[in-house]
């Protein structure tokens, strides 16, 4: 296979594992979370977008290792660019800062699934009644510690496509500083001839 054939199929994965993340990750927010509100019993309408996320999360965590590990083989090819090439770098340490950030978000979100997992048993086991709009929307009759993690995790869920979707936008901007102009243009700017 030659270098530039390994390189088109590893922005090919790069580019449909971070679709994946993206996609799903705004499916769940969007689509499964919200499902619940069908279901009749507060516990259920948790139960029921805790395993829909459970059941995505080894597709979730191959997206965002399939992501980190093409875009380093991505950047190791691009040394000379980002020795070169002005704000290329520095798009590329944003990148970077997206996928992290929005690795730790995914896992902050699915502690935060855990944690309501719990606290709405520990309710039940009280008496109380575990009710809710939907997985991660409380009522005014929510127990506080259900209610605290729902909130955590809609915040947490929300921010995952936001950081996905960045990685994309840089990553669009990455690709298209290969045009011939935007490379002109980076390179001169980097010997201050611009």
């Amino acid at each position: 296979m030659s270098a530039v054939d390994e390189h088109t199929s590893t922005q090919a994965i790069h580019d449909l594992a971070s679709a994946l993340w993206f996609g799903g990750s705004v499916m769940g927010v969007a689509g499964v979370n919200k499902s619940g509100a069908d279901l009749s019993a507060g516990k259920d309408r948790i139960a029921v977008a805790a395993s829909a996320w459970h059941r995505f999360s080894p597709v979730q965590w191959a997206s965002i290792a399939a992501v980190l590990v093409t875009g380093t083989r991505l950047t190791r090819s691009s040394s000379q660019r980002l020795a070169l090439q002005e704000g290329y770098a520095r798009t590329g340490a944003i990148k970077v800062g997206f996928v992290l950030a929005g690795a730790a978000a995914t896992a902050y979100a699915s502690y935060c699934g855990h944690e309501i997992a719990r606290a709405a048993d520990a309710a039940e086991r009280r008496g109380e009644p575990v009710a809710v709009k939907d997985a991660t929307t409380p009522t005014q009759h929510t127990p506080d510690d259900v209610a605290t993690w729902q909130r955590r995790q809609r915040v947490a869920q929300t921010v995952v496509p936001l950081l996905a979707g960045g990685n994309i936008v840089c990553n669009a901007a990455l690709v298209q500083s290969y045009r011939l102009g935007a490379t002109t243009r980076g390179v001169l700017g980097r010997l201050h001839l611009r």
